[in-house]
């Protein structure tokens, strides 16, 4: 932990190993069930911190926390709402670099991509800053003869956000901006294997002014996840994960009566066409495909090449793999990492199955010069050519620096890939051609399409969230969708007697 936060870790009397808590009534608290799960450092393999697993009798008082700090936060006013979420984009700009270290440290992407994931996350928050403005209703007036209607948006209640590993600052700031300046309180459950974001930035809620009670932090396993889901205080679930999980989330939320938005998985495909800008193609699949390991449910991980591009495109990646320097994210390399051990065993598998099932190894990052100490997680930049749509490569979501090649000789060919992939998050097309252009956005079933744009995420006034298994639930994250998503409607009718007739019935029928 950095040394300028305080509250968040304590020092156990064992080995040394710093002890994290949770953070529940504006606090840290420490962890009572005995459960405990190790932080790591991806880069070095070393144990960096202990996190603890909550109890049911730590999720009951999560969940107690926020329920008792949402009436006096629903009616605070939005002037007031605003004003706190100001001073905590204030502060987040002046604390970046801090949180950036703090997620290279627990998750292992380079500095730079933790710098991203925090500019990122502050657009929601600065989005969240015009709450006043999104949470207007409308009126009429006369609506019947003296009758008036009128329509509000008011806040959930407690929400709880479940998220991923991969962007342990981000994603939850895909939500909890827009539900705390909406109104509602949080509980927030960070995945166990990078916890120590959710807790700094609790403590910079508290440095902004937000009342206790209002964030909270609940760190555990499937435990605290499951007591979130079936707990009556808890009114909607966020979540991003695998699409199993997205699943499992999903269905045990919405049984237990909760709103649910649950974000799963992708195999995001880049189509590149004949008449592309081959090089710029190159460059974007190289940074598409290896940014931040390729631990982004946004990453590309199926390159589509059409026709007579494939032999010179996949020449060009090679060359641009080859040339990226992979190791301990703190030292200027353009890729870390991979987060745990598992997920870096699982990926070599993957690369081993694709070429057994005679996929052709362009770029191996299964063995090689890492830049870093220790026994890090390392797979490097991988490319496979010639990868067939039945091979596990290609089916599964492998979730590392695997960018695997499928050749066709049409543009119908490649939409008929895309659309037949159970998977429907992001996609692009790569092409100077506009025709060619708008009809694929027109015809590809997909969520989120990029032309030219290898990672198209939306900017945060407008909405996050794909097609198919990609997503559990009918909103999508943030924007106008994640406003609404956080709140309820409720329209009201109203009818005053007027006092210039001596407050009589003016006549007004009841049905009409």
């Amino acid at each position: 932990m950095s040394s300028t936060m305080t509250g968040t870790a304590r020092t156990p009397t064992g080995d040394g190993t710093p002890e994290l808590t949770h953070w529940i009534g504006g606090a840290a608290r420490p962890g009572t069930s005995g459960r405990f799960g190790d932080v790591t450092d991806p880069a070095t393999g070393a144990v960096s911190a202990r996190v603890p697993f909550a109890s049911d009798d730590e999720v009951q008082a999560a969940v107690a926390a926020a329920t008792a700090a949402f009436p006096g936060w629903r009616d605070t006013s939005l002037a007031k709402r605003t004003q706190i979420l100001f001073r905590f984009r204030e502060l987040l700009n002046a604390k970046a670099p801090e949180l950036a270290a703090l997620i290279t440290a627990e998750h292992g992407k380079v500095l730079s991509d933790a710098a991203g994931e925090v500019a990122r996350g502050q657009e929601v928050v600065e989005f969240a800053c015009g709450m006043p403005h999104l949470l207007k209703g409308s009126a009429s007036e006369n609506a019947s003869t003296g009758v008036d209607v009128h329509s509000v948006r008011q806040p959930l209640g407690p929400v709880a956000i479940i998220s991923p590993f991969n962007f342990p600052a981000m994603v939850p700031m895909w939500f909890f901006p827009v539900a705390i300046a909406a109104g509602n309180t949080v509980v927030l459950k960070p995945s166990e294997k990078v916890p120590s974001s959710a807790l700094w930035i609790a403590e910079l809620w508290k440095e902004a002014g937000l009342p206790e009670g209002v964030f909270t932090v609940l760190n555990g396993d499937k435990a605290a996840v499951d007591g979130l889901l079936t707990h009556p205080g808890i009114k909607a679930v966020s979540f991003v994960g695998s699409t199993p999980i997205a699943r499992y989330i999903y269905e045990t939320g919405t049984a237990h009566g909760k709103r649910v938005q649950a974000l799963g998985g992708a195999k995001n495909h880049m189509v590149v066409l004949p008449d592309a800008d081959l090089d710029l193609a190159a460059d974007q699949a190289v940074n598409a495909g290896f940014g931040s390991a390729g631990e982004r449910c946004m990453a590309v991980s199926v390159l589509v090449a059409v026709g007579s591009c494939a032999d010179t495109l996949v020449d060009k990646i090679a060359e641009r793999a080859r040339g990226l320097r992979t190791g301990d994210g703190r030292r200027g390399c353009d890729m870390g990492p991979l987060v745990t051990r598992a997920a870096q065993e699982r990926v070599s598998g993957y690369v081993d199955a694709g070429e057994a099932e005679g996929a052709r190894v362009v770029v191996d990052g299964r063995t090689g010069e890492f830049d870093a100490e220790g026994e890090g997680f390392f797979v490097g930049p991988t490319l496979l050519d010639h990868v067939g749509t039945g091979m596990s490569v290609y089916t599964d979501e492998i979730f590392g620096p695997v960018l695997s090649v499928v050749r066709v000789e049409t543009y119908e060919q490649a939409v008929e890939v895309i659309n037949a992939n159970p998977y429907g998050n992001g996609t692009a097309i790569f092409t100077n051609d506009g025709g060619a252009a708008r009809r694929f956005q027109n015809e590809v079933e997909v969520g989120m399409i990029g032309v030219n744009v290898p990672v198209p995420v939306p900017t945060a006034y407008y909405s996050f969230g794909g097609w198919k298994n990609s997503l559990f639930g009918d909103t999508h994250a943030h924007g106008v969708e994640g406003v609404h998503f956080f709140t309820r409607g409720k329209v009201v009718t109203t009818r005053w007697l007027d006092p210039s007739h001596g407050g009589l019935d003016l006549g007004f029928p009841q049905n009409t």
